[in-house]
């Protein structure tokens, strides 16, 4: 397995997420049939700032990456306000994935704030295997060329792509680096599927990958 994307926000259908598995890196048989940590529960990490400030109201779940974790998203404004809302929600959707990676700590990610259905089964069996086998990464992940279609008021897809070449797999207790070199497969295509929930959130409800996708490549 090269890069730390190949077990990245690509594993959030329920067989994206096996991605871990087929990698070597083990995913847990029956995961899917525990409790989601965090999903129809009251108990919500408390809300700050997250991936970008929001003055929208809305109680979200703290997310903050470690230092050597950086994520750049490319095409943030678009001047339409339901689109840049889209954007922005995927900033934090995709953090929380990367938040539960880094701390080992499934509970407090904030991924059922911002999954739900598939996605939301798909991710938490991926994280539960990432952190069972003590993996992170660290580097850069690069997100560009975002495109929002937003249907009605409250569905929508999602496309973009994104760039791992300069990110590595590394162990979350002893942080030694893998060493990966860069591949067409460092470059993944992504399509999501978004739906608003009642509080207001532009959740991922599916998702599919085309790595090493040609749309992407430099």
């Amino acid at each position: 397995m090269n890069r730390p994307a190949r077990l990245v926000t690509a594993a959030l259908t329920a067989s994206a997420a096996l991605l871990l598995t087929a990698c070597g890196s083990g995913g847990g048989d029956g995961a899917s049939s525990d409790k989601i940590a965090g999903a129809d529960s009251a108990d919500s990490p408390s809300a700050s700032p997250s991936v970008s400030a929001t003055a929208d109201g809305i109680d979200r779940p703290e997310i903050k990456l470690p230092s050597d974790m950086k994520l750049v998203f490319e095409g943030q404004q678009t001047g339409d306000a339901v689109k840049d809302a889209i954007l922005a929600d995927n900033e934090r959707t995709v953090s929380t994935v990367w938040q539960a990676m880094a701390y080992g700590d499934m509970k407090k990610s904030g991924m059922a704030f911002y999954y739900t259905d598939n996605a939301l089964v798909g991710i938490y069996q991926y994280a539960k295997g990432a952190i069972a086998k003590k993996t992170s990464w660290a580097g850069t992940l690069r997100y560009f060329d975002r495109q929002v279609t937003v249907f009605d008021k409250k569905s929508a897809a999602l496309t973009y792509c994104v760039d791992e070449s300069k990110a590595d797999l590394k162990n979350r207790e002893t942080n030694k680096l893998q060493g990966t070199k860069t591949t067409p497969n460092s470059y993944v295509f992504y399509n999501l599927g978004l739906k608003k929930n009642e509080d207001g959130v532009w959740q991922t409800w599916d998702l599919t990958e085309d790595r090493g996708s040609q749309k992407c490549q430099p």
